[in-house]
């Protein structure tokens, strides 16, 4: 068959046959091997025609789709211009140009309108039809900023998303979604964790699983507590309720859960966005409860006295989750001597400084500490008992008689901190640390303390690494101190007041109303030196806890709370981390130490904004006790009236009012402590995963398949759900747990506003305010990117980085756009060629297709997406761009439409459509559905058109609903093939 077919009236021109025509020195005017000059004659109208050129096609789905053919055509036709050389098409000349007579001076006539130029009528090219060129109605350009809202708009209206994850062939998957803050506006690891998050989602919903995504918001406590009473004036703050403040804050929540939705929508996440689980709804409040109460009764709540973690600045108790520790703090630590009672150094110190106790020298005990404002506190002071301790005479500066205690192996250390020459001083006894428990010392601060502190053994956490070796115990502001205490039987004192202001009970009110961290601090340091006691001060950078909201240094003070006790189902729990699969690996070796060495579960918060801890107390004012009262009935009435009419009910309502009718009429007084938000977000798994209430997304399918966080949920929200879920219902709350990094700048530095160098997702969709240098790329580039990093560690982005993957867009889009332009032409049900049939080259590219295929299969099971972005990105570069479709253009172009060599290499493109679009669907769903929407036929794996989907204006099925691809077995089976790119063999049939 000839690969032409000449117009009338043509002039004659000599063709050679196909295979030596090369269609590259066709379209730039050179002339065919072996036949020279034969294309010089059609070389300047295919010029003039440009690469792209064919007869208008009506497009399959965009509205008024751009046409590669519509310039082309004009061109070709002579429109723009002129026809062009060897078509003999008539090219319009130009008038010459008249001249104007020169104006009079003094009146010059009015000005001549100018002539309209004439154009060139439009001649059809006699040679337009003699090339194959690519049609299509998929743009070159992304068009992002309205294209991809567009294709959102037709899923939901078709109901893609709801129909698969409800009415898939396969079983449930369920990747619960971790709850961000509703706090403000989202960020870079917002964008990152959600689109991970699709990726997996897409992924199984392709493989025919029923993948949800029901998405949650954290609308409770401090970060957004603050927000709101930021926002009021001076006068609304102190007139503020607490009903009042949790009517603005659940607004302000609601408000913040709409815009970031509308966000999260504009990023590609399918999720079920009607019906989220937010933390402030009566139905989950109301499991949230049940969940307090199931460990309240299995006994692993209590209240009790204990040194907290506690902010000044909010003035509530935190978490260690709510802890950060920044670089650069700075604490002013100091070195004091206790005066040690001589009579009651125990003998062996006796007869060792020379046998008579009314002779011994004063004895000081050493101590270092980094929170001089806890000296009030101190009870007394420890030591190892396997250490040994040496007195030390010379390292007083103010009693040159007096011997210092220290560890045997700091002496030297301490002399230098002292500022002491340590050949001026010398080692007069030694003991072990055994032989100084129970020598008592004066308080240098507080005097009525008398001789009740004493020596006491600390264990093994006192070492040698710093300080003297013996250890300043305050019970009411350490966790070690108050363990010692509670061992000891020492006084729990902590006189400091919410505001982290002394007490007066401290040192006898000498402190009162000092602020710890501040005056309180100095006027110590003072106190200590004007007692003789101070022996050195120094300056101590070290990591120090802050408040994550307030970002101010937090104390340790001990106050009445509720706790969750670790050590009841500690080992279960240890056992629950066996069950569950962590990726990366070291997240399990993470959690297992994080659970082995957490104490008990502060989980009760003096804030307003929060779900209420159902206790009532009996109270006796004159006996000054507060008694709890809680049992199983107490417990199921608060929670059903929450469920009822949510947690604002606590407020609204007396006591009595809240109480079941057995305990109405005891004049009990209902708390006002609220739970710790881990403990909100940490119950999520009793509303999604454990419940069915359809109000707040249950699904009934505990555990979840997969859970996936930033790499600082170890130690929040993958800690808190694994802890609350193995005490009520003895089982991890998720199969797998993935973690990726933070996402850091294009220096590796974390992002900040003071610093500048924050990237916002939402610029990199829609674009900033100067479009050409902050362009906006769209969805499917933001998810470029997020599958291009490797997600297990940090991450890094730039405008750089983004431009780099833009590029990397392009070419992936426009390898798309080639291969459906060059089947506008085909249907595969009627023109394919059978696979025994193909060329050598048609099937190598099947078997590379398929082994495509299988790479990108496990990547997507091993979460691997940066794996499938390299691959894809490879196999469009490397396997079509430079390799088969730079070879398949002859044939394409020069052949005859119909002819086997054409339709064998369109039977393979159809087959690439078909795959390649499936396998780049989950990580870039618009682009994908856009090219499967403008395919020319309907591909074999496309279900039937929806009645959704038709009313949405889809000409077929979403790409989501064909499922995920397979390859023939006639592809994985083909034997390599025995030559190589560039030698000269038949088997390729494009020779």
């Amino acid at each position: 068959m000839a690969p032409f077919s000449l117009p009338p009236g043509a002039p004659m021109m000599a063709f050679g046959a196909p295979a030596a025509v090369g269609v590259s020195a066709f379209l730039r005017g050179g002339a065919a091997v072996g036949r020279p000059g034969a294309l010089a004659a059609v070389s300047s109208p295919l010029r003039a025609a440009g690469r792209w050129a064919a007869a208008p096609r009506p497009s399959v789905f965009s509205s008024g789709a751009a046409r590669w053919t519509a310039k082309a055509s004009e061109a070709a036709s002579g429109g723009g211009g002129g026809g062009g050389g060897g078509g003999g098409g008539a090219q319009a000349q130009k008038a010459p140009k008249g001249t104007k007579p020169k104006p009079a001076k003094k009146a010059p006539p009015p000005p001549t309108p100018k002539a309209k130029k004439a154009r060139a009528p439009k001649v059809e090219s006699i040679y337009k039809a003699t090339v194959n060129l690519p049609v299509t109605g998929f743009e070159q350009r992304a068009n992002a900023v309205r294209r991809e809202p567009e294709l959102q708009a037709l899923w939901s209206a078709a109901r893609v998303y709801e129909r698969l994850s409800s009415d898939g062939p396969g079983a449930p998957y369920v990747l619960h979604d971790g709850p961000p803050y509703a706090n403000g506006a989202l960020h870079m690891g917002h964008a990152l964790n959600k689109v991970l998050k699709d990726f997996l989602n897409r992924y199984q919903l392709l493989r025919g699983r029923r993948a949800r995504l029901v998405p949650g918001w954290d609308c409770h406590g401090l970060p957004i507590e603050l927000k709101v009473v930021q926002s009021l004036s001076s006068k609304e703050r102190r007139e503020a309720t607490p009903l009042g403040l949790r009517r603005k804050a659940a607004a302000f929540a609601r408000e913040t859960v709409d815009a970031q939705r509308a966000a999260f929508q504009r990023f590609g996440v399918w999720a079920d966005w009607d019906t989220p689980y937010l933390t402030l709804t009566p139905a989950y409040e109301a499991a949230q409860v049940g969940v307090f109460g199931d460990m309240f009764l299995a006994g692993h709540i209590y209240r009790g006295r204990k040194p907290v973690h506690w902010s000044p600045s909010s003035r509530t108790a935190l978490a260690e989750a709510e802890l950060e520790y920044p670089e650069g703090h700075v604490s002013r630590s100091c070195y004091v001597g206790f005066p040690a009672v001589a009579a009651s150094l125990p003998p062996p110190v006796v007869a060792a400084l020379g046998g008579d106790a009314a002779a011994v020298p004063p004895v000081r005990l050493s101590i270092w500490t980094t929170t001089p404002w806890t000296m009030p506190a101190n009870r007394a002071i420890g030591v190892n008992v396997r250490l040994r301790y040496s007195a030390v005479s010379g390292l007083v500066a103010t009693d040159p008689t007096a011997l210092l205690l220290v560890a045997e192996d700091l002496v030297g250390g301490v002399a230098a901190k002292l500022g002491i020459d340590p050949a001026a001083t010398a080692v007069v006894a030694t003991w072990t640390g055994a032989d100084l428990v129970g020598i008592r010392y004066t308080h240098p601060l507080d005097a009525g303390l008398g001789e009740q502190c004493r020596i006491v053994d600390g264990g093994d956490y006192i070492t040698t690494d710093s300080g003297t070796g013996l250890v300043h115990t305050a019970p009411g502001h350490g966790l070690e101190d108050y363990a010692v205490g509670l061992r000891e039987g020492l006084d729990l004192s902590s006189p400091v007041d919410d505001a982290g202001r002394f007490t007066d009970e401290a040192a006898g009110g000498r402190f009162t109303g000092m602020p710890v961290l501040g005056e309180g601090n100095q006027a110590v340091l003072d106190a200590l030196a004007e007692a003789g006691a101070l022996l050195a001060e120094e300056a101590y950078p070290h990591k120090y806890p802050y408040d994550w909201r307030s970002k101010k240094p937090t104390i340790f003070r001990a106050t009445d709370q509720w706790f969750a006790s670790i050590d009841g189902f500690r080992g279960a729990v240890l056992d629950a981390v066996d069950t569950v699969s962590w990726l990366p690996a070291a997240g399990e070796k993470r959690i297992r130490s994080m659970v082995e060495g957490r104490s008990d579960w502060c989980i009760s918060r003096q804030r307003a904004w929060g779900v209420p801890i159902p206790v009532f107390y009996k109270v006796d004012e004159a006996a000054g006790t507060r008694e709890a009262v809680l049992d199983a009935d107490i417990l199921r009435h608060v929670q059903g009236l929450i469920g009822a009419h949510g947690s604002d009910v606590w407020w609204e309502r007396e006591a009595d009012e809240l109480l079941p009718p057995a305990h109405r009429g005891a004049g009990l007084v209902k708390g006002t402590d609220t739970m710790d938000v881990w403990f909100d977000s940490g119950s999520s798994w009793a509303s999604v995963t454990g419940g069915t209430d359809a109000a707040v997304g249950g699904l009934g399918t505990f555990p979840a398949d997969v859970y996936l966080e930033g790499s600082d949920q170890h130690r929040g929200w993958f800690q808190s759900s694994l802890l609350t879920a193995v005490a009520a219902r003895g089982a991890a709350p998720y199969k797998t747990v993935l973690t990726h990094g933070f996402v850091l700048d294009a220096a590796g530095i974390k992002m900040s506003k003071s610093i500048g160098n924050v990237v916002d997702p939402m610029r990199i969709v829609n674009g900033g305010n100067n479009l050409k240098t902050q362009p906006a790329y769209g969805a499917d580039v933001l998810r470029l990117w997020v599958s291009s990093v490797d997600y297990s560690s940090d991450v890094l982005i730039g405008d750089g980085i983004l431009s780099q993957v833009a590029d990397v867009y392009r070419k992936l889009r426009n390898t798309l756009r080639y291969m459906v332009g060059n089947v506008a032409d085909f249907d595969p049900a009627a023109d394919a060629v059978p696979v025994d049939e193909l060329p050598g080259l048609d099937r190598f590219m099947l078997h590379r297709l398929a082994e495509l295929l299988t790479e990108s299969t496990a990547a997507y099971d091993g979460y691997a997406f940066s794996r499938v972005y390299t691959a894809a990105q490879r196999f469009a570069v490397t396997e079509l761009s430079n390799f088969y479709l730079d070879i398949a253009k002859d044939r394409l172009y020069v052949a005859a439409p119909t002819s086997p060599r054409r339709r064998s290499c369109q039977t393979v493109l159809a087959a690439l459509l078909d795959v390649y679009t499936r396998i780049l669907a989950p990580i870039l769903p618009h682009t994908a559905e856009d090219l499967w929407q403008n395919l020319p036929y309907t591909p074999a794996a496309a279900p039937p058109l929806t009645p959704d989907a038709a009313a949405a204006g889809l000409p077929r099925s979403s790409v989501f609903e064909a499922g995920w691809p397979t390859a023939e077995a006639a592809w994985s089976a083909l034997p390599p093939p025995r030559w190589r790119r560039g030698s000269s063999c038949a088997p390729c049939g494009t020779m």
